[in-house]
């Protein structure tokens, strides 16, 4: 079956250039100029991705975004955000909200098409695990991609879950971001080390009582981070 990919975006050559681009490789394409009509349409039918401009006539591609990751449905469906918007303040915010990747128009078709297959290989790799892990009071199921800290559930994008699963599944193990790149976001990533700074902080944000003196996730001094299900010595926020 080929994998549907769902793109939101105004720009009518832009639509075109990507539907053809993304044919040419197998995949299926459905294109909306409105971000309500988008989120219409996936709440009604799957998807494996979607490509989402920020500037939108309707409504912006970030409050679209939030509004998938606040679906029950859709928190882990692939969202990579294809837009004019560089400035560095922008890109961080479109990786807490829950993005998987940040593409800056004008783009390279064919980079696009290899950033989108990543984001589906390191979606599947996770699809693929079947398994419960639990560590102190927190428990991750990768059949649902659902988290829990002490019984209460935690709304994690599909990339929190991948990097939260992996730390967890490595306790007391210190790994540096290019370590944690490679390991969550893969050797073809199209990401930089402060990727997983942003991640990491939004990951605290939901499973720790206090974010900045936190329990579960720790960061090594001059090493990088590591997952505790206790409280350990030598560590800073």
């Amino acid at each position: 079956m080929r994998q549907r990919v769902i793109i939101i975006e105004d720009e009518r050559d832009i639509v075109e250039l990507v539907r053809y681009n993304f044919r040419k490789e197998g995949f299926e394409i459905e294109s909306f100029s409105r971000g309500r009509d988008g989120l219409d349409y996936l709440r009604r039918n799957p998807a494996d991705l979607v490509l989402l401009d920020i500037l939108l006539p309707d409504e912006d591609g970030f409050e679209i975004c939030k509004r998938l990751r606040a679906d029950e449905r859709m928190k882990s469906l692939p969202v990579i955000f294809l837009t004019a918007k560089s400035e560095e303040m922008d890109r961080v915010l479109g990786l807490e909200i829950g993005a998987d990747d940040y593409v800056v128009k004008p783009f390279s078709p064919r980079e696009l098409v290899a950033r989108a297959k990543a984001v589906l290989r390191r979606q599947e790799r996770v699809a693929e695990k079947r398994e419960v892990v639990e560590s102190g009071a927190l428990r991750l199921d990768t059949r649902t991609q659902e988290a829990t800290v002490r019984g209460r559930p935690v709304e994690l994008s599909s990339l929190e879950f991948k990097l939260l699963y992996f730390l967890v599944s490595h306790p007391r193990h210190v790994f540096d971001r290019d370590r944690l790149l490679d390991e969550v976001w893969g050797r073809d990533r199209f990401v930089t080390p402060r990727t997983v700074d942003v991640h990491i902080r939004r990951l605290r944000e939901k499973i720790e009582e206090l974010p900045n003196r936190p329990h579960f996730l720790q960061t090594v001094r001059g090493s990088g981070y590591r997952f505790s299900p206790e409280v350990l010595e030598g560590v800073e926020a």
